[in-house]
């Protein structure tokens, strides 16, 4: 198009140029002939088809470009979207992070507070029990020299489960059937009740024990019946007699059901014939530490 309108400027620019002159109407026809035949005219064709090649190139280039740009900011705006949303993600996930951390830290503490605590408590229940194993140690050792003059077929003295117990046979405190306490078991009742008049924080459990040979009798129905009778009586010498602390006492009768031999032979059946005197040492500030946790 921009070619043609050249071309009809120049011919009107000729037209009037040559139609003002005195020439002929031949004249000017040849002259414009000329003109379009001329080197001159050829060049500005062709510099004007130059033009309109490159104004035509220019206008897809930027029709191209302007595409391009379009996509490029629907990238752009896209991009930027998930990058708002991404950064608002994160951030929400952070924000629940570091509470969760918080919460973390919290407990982490609270655990260590309470592992601190409980370290503390078992050093002092250590401690305790050292101390109770100390006095058990030494309540055995003393027991023993006290006792020392007993024959080992009458009594023994041994320390387990933290406490001390004294083993009395038959043979030295009760006559077969009888709960009535023999001379030689009240003499070794006796030095025993002055070791514990003595040593205060002292627990005493009697137990009276029989073998199981069933017996009859108008005082006693059985074993059991028996063995209550006989703990009972020594419990009864040991505060009546010899002045032991009443609340320090316990008496237990467990008849023929915690042998210590077979009641198969006279060996065993003696054996489990036995009164137990158990020596504890008090646990008191074992059993506050306990009852505080």
């Amino acid at each position: 198009m921009i070619r043609d309108n050249f071309k009809l400027f120049v011919i009107l620019f000729l037209f009037i140029a040559f139609s003002s002159s005195c020439t002929t109407n031949g004249k000017v026809g040849e002259k414009v002939d000329k003109f379009f035949s001329s080197k001159r005219y050829k060049e500005a064709v062709a510099m004007v088809d130059k033009l309109c090649y490159a104004n035509k190139e220019l206008k897809n280039d930027t029709l191209e470009l302007g595409s391009q740009l379009r996509n490029k900011i629907i990238e752009y705006t896209e991009l930027n979207t998930e990058y708002k949303n991404l950064g608002n993600k994160s951030g929400l996930q952070l924000a629940q992070l570091n509470s969760d951390l918080k919460d973390k830290s919290k407990e982490l503490e609270k655990k260590e507070r309470l592992l601190k605590e409980r370290e503390q408590k078992l050093k002092e229940l250590q401690s305790i029990l050292a101390k109770q194993d100390s006095i058990t140690n030494a309540l055995n050792s003393i027991v023993k020299n006290a006792l020392m003059g007993f024959k080992s077929d009458e009594l023994s003295v041994e320390m387990k489960n933290g406490k001390v117990y004294v083993s009395m046979t038959d043979k030295l405190l009760f006559k077969s059937g009888s709960s009535s306490v023999e001379e030689k078991g009240k003499e070794a009742i006796k030095k025993l009740a002055e070791v514990l008049n003595r040593n205060q924080d002292i627990g005493i459990t009697i137990e009276g024990h029989t073998d199981n040979v069933p017996i009859r009798t108008n005082l006693y129905k059985d074993n059991w019946d028996l063995s209550v009778a006989r703990a009972t009586n020594i419990v009864r010498m040991l505060n009546e007699d010899f002045s032991v602390d009443p609340t320090r006492l316990t008496a237990s009768g467990k008849g023929e059901n915690f042998p210590v031999a077979s009641n198969e032979t006279p060996e065993g059946r003696a054996k489990n014939r036995r009164t137990e005197i158990i020596l504890a040492p008090k646990l008191d500030e074992l059993f506050k530490l306990i009852n505080h946790n």
